[in-house]
Parts: C-alpha cells; sequence; structure tokens
C-alpha cells in the first residue's frame, strides 16, 4: 500500500538489509519476530535471499507522524462536491451531480473516512495480506469494476463490452428517485424508489456510488450488482476512485481495471471528432486544455490508487483497448488472482 527505499530511511539498522518495495508488489513475510523490522522476499523471487522491510506498526507510526506534520489544509478533500468528484475521475452518469454523501454522514467523517491521504483512512494501511484465489465455475463471477479519468472513454468501452455479447455481460440497473416515465419499467431502465428508500438504503452503506442531478437521486446499489452476477452474468459498472472500499468485498470480490489515458499527442490524433459534455450539460469538441487535464487527472489517480489496481489498460485506441478489456475480463474469471485475505476467511481468522 506505500512505497519504501531503506536508502533514505535513517531508522533502519543496516539500509544494505533492506529490501525496497513499490505499491502493488506482493511480498513473502518469512520471519515477523520483531516488533519493528520484518524479513521478507519479494514475489515471484528470484533469489532466496530475504531483506527487512519495516512492520506495520513501524510503518503506521511513520505515516502518522508525516500526516501530522503537513500543513493544515481544512477539509481539502472535499473543497467542493463537483470540484472533488470532477478531480477523481467520476463516472459520466454521476459526475455532473451535486453529491450527498458528505452531507448525509457529516464533513468531518467524510473526511477522515474518505481522504487518501488520512492517517485514519481505511485505504491508508500499509499492508494488505493476500491469497492466491481461483474462481470457482459454479460461484457468482467477478464484478469488473472499471476506473478513469472523465474523458478517457471508460463509458464507451463499457458500453462496448456489453455490446459484443449482451448474454454474459451486464450492467447494473441503477436506482433513482425520480418519476418514471411513460415507456420505463421499474426494474430495467431504473428501480424506481421514494427518497426516504433512497436514504434508508444510503445510511445502511448500500450504494456503491450515489449522487443527485437537478433534484433527483441517482445511484448503484450493491444489490444491483448482485442480481446481474446471481443471474449468471458478468455485471460490468465504471466507478470512481473513491468507490474502491465498496467494491473491494468478499461480497462482490471487483477486479479493478484502470483505463489510462495516453500521451496528450495520442489523444489529440485519437479524439479530434470528439466532443465532451461540459458541467452544463452541453457538448463541445475537445480542446488541448482539455486533454491535459485528462493526462494530470489519470497521473493523479494512478499515483493514489494504483495498488488496488488489478489491470491496466492504455487507452490509445479504441478498438485495440477494447480488446486488451476483453481479454482482461476472462482472464479474471479463469486465471488464479491474488486477492484480500479477508475475501476468503472472515476477519477475526486471519
Amino acid at each position: 500500500m506505500v512505497d519504501y527505499n531503506p536508502h533514505v530511511d535513517p531508522s533502519i539498522p543496516c539500509a544494505d538489509a533492506g529490501m525496497a518495495f513499490r505499491k502493488g508488489d506482493i511480498l513473502e513475510i518469512v520471519d515477523q519476530s520483531d516488533s519493528l523490522w520484518w524479513q521478507a522476499v519479494k514475489l515471484p523471487s528470484i533469489t532466496a535471499c530475504a531483506g527487512l522491510i519495516p512492520s506495520t506498526s513501524l510503518l503506521k507510526r511513520k505515516q502518522k507522524e508525516l500526516w501530522w506534520s503537513q500543513p493544515y489544509h481544512p477539509h481539502t478533500c472535499v473543497k467542493t462536491y463537483e470540484e472533488a468528484f470532477e478531480s477523481a475521475g467520476f463516472r459520466r452518469s454521476l459526475r455532473l451531480c451535486r453529491r450527498r454523501r458528505g452531507q448525509a454522514f457529516g464533513t468531518s467523517q467524510f473526511c477522515t473516512l474518505r481522504c487518501p491521504t488520512s492517517c485514519y483512512s481505511s485505504l491508508a494501511n500499509p499492508y494488505e495480506e493476500v491469497v492466491r484465489y481461483q474462481h470457482h465455475p459454479e460461484h457468482p463471477h467477478r464484478l469488473i469494476a472499471l476506473l478513469g479519468p472523465s474523458g478517457v472513454g471508460v463509458n464507451e468501452l463499457r458500453r462496448r463490452l456489453i455490446e459484443i455479447n449482451p448474454k454474459v455481460y451486464q450492467g447494473a440497473v441503477p436506482h433513482t428517485t425520480r418519476p418514471p416515465k411513460c415507456h420505463e419499467e421499474s426494474g430495467r431502465e431504473y428501480h424506481f424508489i421514494s427518497r426516504e428508500q433512497f436514504d434508508t438504503m444510503v445510511c445502511n452503506h448500500r450504494f456503491i456510488d450515489f449522487g443527485e442531478l437537478r433534484g433527483h437521486l441517482y445511484g448503484t446499489s450493491v444489490d444491483a450488482v448482485k442480481d446481474v452476477l446471481a443471474s449468471g452474468k458478468i455485471c460490468v459498472i465504471d466507478i470512481e476512485p473513491h468507490a474502491l472500499e465498496s467494491v473491494r468485498t468478499a461480497e462482490l470480490r471487483a477486479y479493478v481495471i484502470f483505463i489510462k489515458p495516453p500521451t496528450v499527442e495520442q489523444m489529440k490524433h485519437t479524439r479530434m471528432n470528439s466532443h465532451i459534455i461540459t458541467n452544463y450539460y452541453t457538448s463541445r469538441p475537445f480542446k488541448d486544455e482539455d486533454f491535459q487535464e485528462i493526462e494530470d487527472a489519470g497521473r493523479n489517480m494512478e499515483q493514489h490508487y494504483c495498488q488496488f489496481f488489478d489491470h491496466v489498460i492504455v487507452n490509445d485506441g479504441l478498438q485495440a483497448a477494447c480488446v486488451q478489456l476483453l481479454t482482461a475480463v476472462r482472464r479474471a474469471q479463469d486465471e488464479p488472482q491474488w486477492v484480500p485475505a479477508t475475501w476468503i476467511r472472515p476477519t477475526n481468522q486471519s
């Protein structure tokens, strides 16, 4: 969950005996008898030599010291809902919404739980125990969660994947508090529920993602995803980074695919005739500054959340990216993967 370099750590007993690692690396702990320094090898291991790494308690202490040493910025992770969600790369259907999550639970609670730099955030745990997991053919498929900055093509890739074989791939039916239109049927386009029901689901943490648009609430629920999985299909959704905790659970076992933007020059070439939806619900051609914002947002997203990505696809062309996506989705269902140990066994046994 963190990057570590023993040669810049003054507290390590011997820097040459230390082992450097980056977010997402798989480490096998071979000795944790010392309360401060453990011995580990990096997998796949080329050599049997173990190196020193800081223990969980030592890393947490370092993280807290770093966190408290930073200048005070009140609730920087929720400046305004529009700024926070746009910079986080919200999916198109909810990106233009005014989110209510902070208001529903209180700003300070939202900040400490969701801010990726907070030492109290569950995302800030220095190590995550993982095990090798092979999906069983008789079990529900793994959820496929696509993640990427606005404008990179996440929604289009999801749409194309489902279009390839709608008997295999399906999106989750969203919930909404708006009245149904004459041609709409509850459970098909949307699940139509009251505002009270929606708020109850929010309080019970049954939404992966939710927001408010033009006075109506919209959200993707855990139950809607489970309905698709229970039908034997592979559920494909697109999420924003703050929903990672909601999908990386034993209940959904999400396979997270990051859709990474290519270079600015490549985007200028491939998106020459494309349009972007603005905050005023209008469509206009991409500008050069849009491409730079997409690249910056993707870099920021990868920097903060790369340890939660199971696969990365650079969308430098929709056709090639769609082929890569199809291959990755099949691999998620058919090949062994490293997953959090809590998915396989109860927390009290880990």
